[in-house]
């Protein structure tokens, strides 16, 4: 049976000018062509070709002998080209670009970004791609807490935080009390493991533990304080909300930031301000 979206081995059954069809030994399926100038030098009838089989602009079965991004039931990261109507179109390393149907979309897909993505066969027995793939993240990863990571971010849900697709499979988040910046999907993203789940779900963190972390964080401080020509007015009763909106940060690594910059004899503290000396 020949089978779409997938790499297959078949029988040259006949040559035209215009390339060579190709089938299963026996098959009893009309057979799919592959492009002349895809066809390996000197091959003739009975030789196997190692194919990849999708559909045409007409919606007709072809092989190609190129190499795609992604096969069916895979993930993998595409770039979206062109947005239309009825979807997005993603380039897969074929000639024809792939569609991301709207009802398959997380949110707005914006042209030139990557997204994670899975092939599907749709009702039409086309194929296309979607970007509701955290079902299919796996949660058998051999990470232990502390490990680094990379990852892109596939959804984000204000209760619960970013869910992020480590090394591109397997399942993770990043709660919302380490969120620190605005993520979007498809973001990439790093950082450190927290925890490891029963489940084996990872718990992610895009900063680094506090003691390493700390010297960066003091730096985005005394920023702020120069951009505020000086004094910054905040104090320790400076609500954490404002604190995250105008530095990104915690108010418990606000505070350590600023406790570092204190030993250093940076800044001091008034009742209404923090002041660089």
């Amino acid at each position: 049976m020949i089978e779409l979206g997938k790499w297959q081995t078949l029988s040259v059954v006949r040559s035209k000018e215009f390339g060579v069809y190709l089938n299963e030994k026996g098959g009893a399926e009309e057979a799919i062509l592959l492009p002349r100038k895809q066809v390996p030098e000197d091959t003739k009838a009975g030789d196997e070709l190692r194919v990849f089989v999708y559909k045409d602009s007409e919606d007709r079965l072809i092989a190609t002998m190129m190499e795609p991004y992604i096969t069916l039931g895979e993930l993998a990261i595409l770039k979206v080209v062109s947005t239309s109507t009825i979807g997005a179109f993603m380039d897969w390393g074929l000639a024809k670009d792939i569609l991301l149907p709207f009802k398959e979309q997380m949110g707005k897909v914006e042209e030139g970004k990557s997204y994670l993505v899975k092939m599907y066969i749709d009702k039409s027995s086309r194929l296309c791609v979607t970007m509701k793939v955290y079902e299919d993240l796996l949660c058998d990863s051999t990470y232990a807490k502390d490990d680094n990571f990379t990852g892109v971010v596939i959804d984000y849900k204000e209760e619960l935080g970013a869910f992020i697709a480590v090394d591109n499979k397997y399942s993770g988040l990043i709660p919302q009390k380490e969120l620190f910046k605005k993520l979007f999907i498809g973001d990439k993203v790093e950082g450190r493991i927290t925890n490891v789940r029963e489940d084996g779900k990872l718990d992610l963190s895009i900063r680094r533990p506090a003691y390493m972390q700390m010297d960066e964080d003091s730096q985005i401080v005394y920023k702020k304080i120069e951009s505020y020509r000086g004094e910054l007015p905040f104090t320790d009763k400076t609500d954490p909300e404002t604190i995250k909106s105008e530095l990104g940060l915690s108010k418990a690594a606000f505070k350590r930031a600023v406790g570092k910059l204190l030993k250093e004899k940076k800044i001091e503290i008034t009742d209404k301000s923090i002041k660089i000396i």
